[in-house]
């Protein structure tokens, strides 16, 4: 018999149980244990309750299906914070979920529903979360502008898309005197899972496959956003924090990553380097990912590689995940050091 066979034939004996009765059944290490019962978890066949000490195990059939917290309110006046209290209660998440989880999943609601209370021009949003036996997950709904269409408008892009470009990189807002814009760039780093549809485009951070992917949906009004956290999350606010805004910058925001490919996979003009290169000026690392871009022209090389970081000395560029095309052009563009 498997050690997953093992685990779910125990359990539907003894009913719900903790890792040590369960490690010490199958003989077996703490981390061997939670790499077979965390695969039950993602089957869906194994729930996890509790935090900590406190984390049992149960057969998923063997627990009622959790109901989803749901409210629907008005958007004056309203404290993010308060309806994530409420909901946290509702849930009782300070046992269902781990204490980076716990802190992940916080950080990243009520950082959404913030946007979608001051930015949105909607009067209404809704909020719907619901605890997985692996993940929590949340829907906030709002009916306004769109989170694209509004930075488009009020800072003088020229299509959604190219909001899109800018909103990934971090410090795009439309308040700056109230918000950094460094909401969603962090939101999209800590969750499991952060997905943005607002109109035809949707954008979806993933940490499982390390991507963002863009794609083109069918109209949706207002902005829709979607968060998943594994309730075992490892992500540490503090050490995400601690990597995009460290020490040696003064603990400013001032590290981008930004995704080339949000552009195209093709690049050759010099125009479209200066698409990807603005407002690039308001960090002083920035890391140019050329992960399944396929070649870029002498023009677009040369803009981002010799004129702008000759005109921005203080902003380094690196970059990763360049094909051997790619690092060719680079190579070329960048000046010899003499």
């Amino acid at each position: 018999m498997s050690t997953p066979e093992t685990i779910t034939k125990f359990l539907r004996l003894n009913g719900s149980s903790g890792s040590k009765e369960l490690c010490a059944h199958l003989g077996i290490s703490r981390q061997a244990f939670n790499v077979h019962v965390n695969r039950l978890i993602d089957e869906g066949k194994v729930v996890r309750t509790g935090a900590t000490r406190n984390t049992r195990y149960s057969l998923s059939g063997d627990l009622p299906r959790p109901k989803p917290y749901r409210g629907e309110f008005f958007t004056g006046g309203l404290d993010e914070n308060q309806v994530y209290q409420r909901m946290a209660l509702s849930l009782n998440l300070s046992h269902a979920l781990n204490s980076n989880a716990a802190a992940v999943f916080q950080y990243v609601f009520t950082e959404m529903l913030n946007n979608a209370i001051d930015h949105s021009d909607s009067r209404k949003v809704n909020v719907s979360t619901i605890l997985e036996a692996g993940s929590i997950k949340s829907e906030i709904k709002d009916y306004g502008i769109g989170v694209f269409s509004s930075l488009a408008q009020k800072l003088g892009f020229p299509d959604e898309h190219d909001a899109l470009l800018q909103l990934v990189k971090g410090k795009a807002t439309t308040m700056p005197e109230a918000h950094s814009g460094e909401g969603i760039f962090f939101s999209s780093k800590a969750a499991s899972t952060l997905i943005l549809r607002s109109h035809r485009i949707q954008v979806e951070w993933s940490q499982k496959f390390g991507d963002v992917f863009v794609s083109n949906r069918h109209y949706v009004k207002g902005t829709h956003v979607q968060i998943e956290v594994r309730r075992d999350s490892r992500t540490r606010l503090e050490d995400l924090f601690s990597e995009f805004a460290p020490q040696e910058f003064d603990y400013q925001f001032s590290r981008s990553q930004v995704h080339v490919k949000l552009l195209g996979t093709r690049y050759i003009s010099r125009s479209e380097a200066r698409r990807l290169l603005l407002n690039l000026e308001k960090f002083r690392l920035v890391e140019l990912d050329f992960k399944t871009v396929e070649s870029v022209g002498q023009g677009f090389a040369d803009e981002v590689f010799r004129v702008y970081a000759n005109a921005h000395p203080d902003v380094i560029i690196r970059t990763v995940n360049v094909s051997p095309a790619v690092g060719a052009m680079i190579r070329h563009a960048k000046p010899v050091s003499t």
